[in-house]
Parts: structure tokens; C-alpha cells; sequence
């Protein structure tokens, strides 16, 4: 039985990093990734693979820099973990021993076994599968109708990259009152149905799929629970994923009300030099400190950096402090990001909140070629203005501003403090600095804090 320092389970974006950054501050102890796809795909890329990327080898990732670093790599599907005996089995027989094991398996689509009709031919979810999305991109471009059940960022961005295609009639059945409802608050998630109907896109809100119809095994047309019936010769359910801890519960670990992985800020689990980290693995919000069930690569790859530091060894005495929620697509051209707390997330936690808002175009003057709206929300605690999250619309740039506005939310900075923010700026690249977007709507809230405490 051939023996590891460390075994890690699943080749995704937190296997491969906490891998090489375990590895680099441990070169001296033996790695091994286990994995069940010789090749892997960049999970945010996914839904480009189906126009902008010319072929889904454009959208690969592998575990090269591990391998660099020192580490093994063995193509195989784990089938069980001896945790008495610190021992894992794989289907192709291998038996292997560890002395730290990490768990970070990922997730996997929901499949929407509630609705008749769901085991038809053409009925298809989007899992981080390399082969099953180079076949699914094969079966897209023979279809004509295709239905996406779901309007959070996989459906949207599946349904926007689809409708791009020619000959598509793309259609999108949410069950909530606007598509990314879920990260952006109703005023800015109006703004991504108006953004798909622009490019094509049939956008169905409020409505629920009741079946799924079909003639000899395959279908044909979708049926809402309004009665309506839209024709569609594919069906695509992008309605969330599932942390996938199948073999962690049959091993024992102790599992949260999510289903996730119950983990400490170390990552480390109930069982001793057991860790999961990723979608598997559980998480805290940042501004509510509730778990809850975010699975986003940055999340993931933040905490693999934590534990890749920590595995050994405390190296930093920095834990993983929870997630931020920080999202952003971009949808006919248009940009979306959110992090932290929204209003509807505050809400919901009884945590007050006053916002502030302003909006420019992204370039000075705003009349430069290729200049676009920015539209920028944030959510502030009327207590000490510590921002607590924020919202934008707007072009590429957005992109990164929204990243400038999970670092103030994770270092508690205040709006009194940003006001004296020092940004660069450049008539082709961003807002002007006398009236730049995020201070202008950090000095609308300072306004209303006051207002409220007259």
C-alpha cells in the first residue's frame, strides 16, 4: 500500500491551489491529487464555452502548477475513506494511505427531479464535466428551441452566450420576480431582464416549470404552471448546485443543515487531519455569520489559500474570517457585481442599513467612444459607516471597483474614511476623479447617516 503525507480528493480550483500552496511550504512531504476527469474546466468559464470560446479546450485547467511544484496526480474515483485506519479505496482498485487528507470535492447541478418529465431525452443541467460540456455543446448547435430553467448567473449567462448563437429562440423560466434576484437587489436586477430580453432572450419571471413534455423518450415543450406551453426541442436546468459530500457523510464527517461539510476557520473538519474545503465544505457569511451555502471559485480558492498555509503547520494566524459573496457576470455588454450584504440579505438578517447611490459614465468626458453607465449602490451600517456591501452596473471596469469594495467590507472601512480615498484615474479607463462613482455614493450615504441622526 503506497503511503501519502497528503491526499487530496477532487482536482478543482480549491484541490489544485491548496495543493500547490501546501506543497510549496511543505516541499519535503508527498502530495497526491486524486481526480476523476483527466481533464478539467475553469468552472466560471463554462457558460462561454458555448459561443465566445471557440472550442472547450480554450476553457481548460489542469493541476499543472501542482505537478510543477512537486505533487502526484492519479486519474481515478474514490469510492472510500477508512478514516480509522487513515485509508482511502478507488474504483479501480487502488488502496493508498494518508497522514492529512483533504476533502474538496465540489458540487454538483441539481437535477430537478420534482418536475414530470425531467428524465427526458434533451433534458440537460451544466455540471464541471470537460466531456459532458463538449458533448452539450455538440447537441446546443443542433437544437432550435432551447428553454433554461433557472435565472441565476449559470442560466443567464448559459441563455446570453446560447442566444448569441444563430437560429436560437433562447427562452428563461424563473420563479422569482427578476433573473439574479438573488445577488442584486430588484432595481438592479430589473437591468439584467431588460439586458437579455436586448440580446433575444425570451425572459419569463415569476413563472415555474409544472412539466416537461416529450414524445418517445425525448422532449419537446415545456409546460408553466400558468398552463402556458413553449416549444423546446432542449431543456437546460441551471436551477443551483448541491455540495457534493456523498463519500464525506458515508465516511463519517459531520455534515451542516446545508449539507455542507461542518468545517472550523482553519478548514479543518470534526475528524482529526481531516480537512474539506470549496462547495463542499461550509461557510459563514461575513456580515450575517450565519451559514450558508455560497460556492463561488474566489470563495473557494481563498479558503484553499488559508489551508494550504495552516495544513502543516499555523503559518499564518490569519483563518478563513467567511464569505463576502462577491459576484459579477456581464450580460449583452453590460457589467453586474455585488458583494457583502444587499438589501434584501440585510433585511433578512435584521441588520439596519442605510444605502447610498450615485451614477456617471465610466469614462471623462463620458461623450469617449465606448463610454457606458455606471449605476453603484452601497450598503453602509448607519452606526460607524462601515460598508457592508455594494452593488454596481455598468462596463468592465465594474469589475474591478467591486473588488475594491469587498477589501473595505473585509477591513471594516467607513465611508468617512473613503471620502479621503486616493484613486488613479485615466479619461479611457474610469470615472473622473472629481466626482469618482464609489466616493460620491460613500458621501450620499454619510448624508443620509446624518439625516438620520438629527
Amino acid at each position: 500500500m503506497k503511503a501519502y503525507d497528503v491526499i487530496i480528493i477532487g482536482g478543482g480550483p480549491s484541490g489544485i491551489i491548496t495543493g500547490v500552496t501546501a506543497k510549496k511550504q511543505n516541499p519535503e512531504r508527498s502530495f497526491l491529487i486524486i481526480k476523476e476527469e483527466e481533464k478539467g474546466l475553469v468552472p466560471c468559464g463554462i457558460p462561454y464555452v458555448f459561443h465566445d470560446l471557440d472550442d472547450v479546450s480554450q476553457n481548460k485547467m489542469g493541476p499543472a502548477p501542482f505537478v510543477k511544484a512537486g505533487g502526484e496526480v492519479l486519474v481515478d474515483r474514490v469510492t472510500g475513506i477508512d478514516i480509522s485506519n487513515k485509508t482511502i479505496s478507488t474504483e479501480s482498485g487502488n488502496e493508498m494511505s494518508y497522514g492529512k487528507l483533504i476533502i474538496a470535492t465540489g458540487s454538483v447541478p441539481v437535477v430537478p427531479t420534482f418536475i414530470k418529465g425531467y428524465d427526458l431525452e434533451n433534458v440537460e443541467s451544466i455540471p464541471k464535466s470537460y466531456d459532458y460540456i463538449a458533448g452539450l455543446k455538440t447537441r446546443i448547435l443542433s437544437a432550435t428551441n432551447v428553454v433554461v430553467i433557472g435565472g441565476g448567473f449559470i442560466g443567464a449567462e448559459v441563455a446570453e452566450q446560447i442566444a448569441k448563437i444563430p437560429g436560437k429562440n433562447v427562452t428563461i423560466v424563473e420563479m422569482a420576480d427578476h433573473c439574479l434576484g438573488q445577488a442584486f437587489s430588484p432595481d438592479f436586477a430589473v437591468l439584467a431582464d431588460e439586458n437579455l430580453k436586448n440580446i433575444g432572450v425570451n425572459v419569463l419571471t415569476g413563472n415555474t416549470v409544472e412539466e416537461l413534455l416529450g414524445d418517445n423518450g425525448k422532449v419537446h415543450s415545456v409546460k408553466l404552471q400558468s398552463g402556458e406551453v413553449i416549444k423546446a426541442d432542449m431543456v437546460i436546468s441551471a436551477i443551483g448546485y448541491r455540495p457534493n459530500t456523498n463519500l464525506a457523510k458515508t465516511a463519517g464527517l459531520q455534515l451542516t443543515s446545508n449539507g455542507t461539510i461542518r468545517v472550523d476557520r482553519f478548514m479543518r473538519t470534526s475528524i482529526e487531519d481531516v480537512y474539506a474545503v470549496g462547495d463542499c465544505s461550509q461557510t459563514i457569511g461575513f456580515i450575517t455569520g450565519r451559514t450558508d451555502n455560497i460556492m463561488l471559485a474566489s470563495t473557494a480558492t481563498a479558503e484553499a489559500r488559508v489551508l494550504g498555509y495552516n495544513l502543516c503547520k499555523i503559518g499564518i494566524l490569519r483563518t478563513f474570517s467567511g464569505t463576502l459573496s462577491v459576484f459579477s457576470t456581464e450580460l449583452n455588454g453590460y457589467a453586474f457585481a455585488s458583494a457583502g450584504a444587499i438589501e434584501q440579505s440585510a433585511e433578512k438578517a435584521n441588520v439596519d442599513y442605510v444605502t447610498g447611490s450615485f451614477s456617471d459614465m465610466d469614462r471623462h468626458p463620458g461623450t469617449l467612444p465606448g463610454a457606458k453607465e455606471i449605476r453603484i449602490k452601497i450598503i453602509v451600517s448607519p452606526l460607524n459607516g462601515e460598508i457592508i456591501g455594494g452593488e454596481i452596473y455598468g462596463g468592465k471596469s465594474i469589475g474591478e471597483m467591486i473588488n475594491v469594495i469587498a477589501l473595505a467590507i473585509q477591513k471594516y472601512i467607513t465611508v468617512y474614511e473613503m471620502v479621503s480615498f486616493q484613486v488613479g484615474t485615466h479619461p479611457l479607463l474610469t470615472t473622473a476623479p472629481t466626482k469618482y462613482s464609489l466616493i460620491k455614493a460613500c458621501e450620499d450615504a454619510i448624508s443620509k447617516i446624518n439625516t438620520r441622526q438629527k
